[in-house]
């Protein structure tokens, strides 16, 4: 039998969170050719560190659903994003380096759904500023 490793993050991964504003640490930002090889997606991966309106912590910890992530066909729905990682996004547009958002801290909504039958967390794109803790 194979041996596996399960870490802390692995189990808390699971962890059902209370729909709320969250402030979150970005990890990571990556590339990866979308399934239907027509497009890229762009994933984001991120640690909560707590509720961004009452300060708990009772998620601390947490990671973000693997499914946050932009993809390049709507690539409208990161200007928010963007924004919550200080850049300036007017209606003119402008080229941004997704990267550059890794070690910031922004607040995120983060909410639940139901994919297979099951409930999860998850991204539904809507992004703020950090607020004073």
């Amino acid at each position: 039998m194979p041996m596996i490793t399960i870490t802390k993050r692995d189990i808390l991964r699971s962890k059902i969170v209370t729909p709320a504003w969250y402030r979150v640490h970005v990890e990571e930002v990556g590339e990866k050719t979308a399934k239907s090889g027509t497009s890229q997606n762009y994933p984001v991966e991120g640690t909560i560190l707590f509720n961004a309106d009452n300060g708990s912590k009772e998620f601390e910890g947490v990671p973000t659903p693997g499914n946050w992530m932009f993809n390049e066909k709507a690539i409208g729905l990161a200007v928010d994003f963007l924004k919550a990682c200080g850049a300036e996004v007017d209606l003119e547009g402008g080229r941004f380096e997704l990267s550059d958002a890794v070690g910031k801290d922004i607040d995120v909504f983060i909410g639940n759904g139901v994919y297979e039958g099951k409930t999860q967390n998850t991204i539904t794109h809507q992004y703020r500023l950090p607020r004073a803790k």
